[in-house]
């Protein structure tokens, strides 16, 4: 599939847009990855989404490999390829167990969560699936990783989603090589 969003090199964008683009490459990411350049579209709307990823990405109360669990699990639940791709990476190298994201990928619990992964998933994956969570699910995530804990996973599965749908839209590709998610079965 062909992208949708033509990337724009620093010459062919607005000065809005080249504000908004500096800025991200400036941050924390050093570079326009995802769903940036599709963003860029909207350059007062690129520049509150890019905050409040780098807030959820880089200032995150949760553990980093439950983090990166959350947005994997967020990632498989959209299909998204692109989100996929890169959080699979990032979650091998902050510890998640291949035998962990090969599950995810195939749209199944993963066996043999620790009780704090289990927590995550669960509350994530509801969250997902029903727009809620049970008061059992919010007392495990609040009893481990506080209420902190709880506003940070709502906010990494909201902000994945946001992104999720947008690279969806941008057809975004995956790099040459990179095993596509298959589909959910529903």
């Amino acid at each position: 599939m062909t992208e949708r969003f033509k990337t724009l090199s620093l010459d062919e964008m607005t000065p809005e847009q080249r504000r908004s683009a500096e800025a991200i490459i400036a941050g924390p990411r050093k570079g326009m990855r995802g769903p940036f350049q599709a963003l860029l579209r909207s350059p007062d709307m690129c520049d509150v989404v890019q905050k409040f990823g780098e807030c959820v990405r880089f200032k995150n109360g949760l553990p980093e490999a439950l983090k990166e669990l959350a947005i994997c699990v967020t990632a498989r639940h959209w299909t998204a390829q692109y989100e996929w791709y890169a959080h699979r990476q990032m979650g091998e190298k902050a510890g998640l167990s291949p035998a962990l994201l090969e599950a995810l990928a195939a749209g199944r619990r993963p066996p043999s969560l620790s009780a704090d992964q289990a927590a995550i998933y669960d509350f994530a994956s509801d969250l997902l699936r029903d727009g809620e969570v049970s008061d059992q699910k919010f007392a495990a995530v609040r009893d481990r990783f506080g209420e902190r804990g709880v506003v940070d996973l709502i906010c990494t599965v909201g902000y994945y989603s946001t992104v999720s749908m947008i690279l969806n839209v941008h057809r975004h590709a995956l790099p040459p090589g990179a095993v596509p998610l298959p589909p959910l079965k529903k």
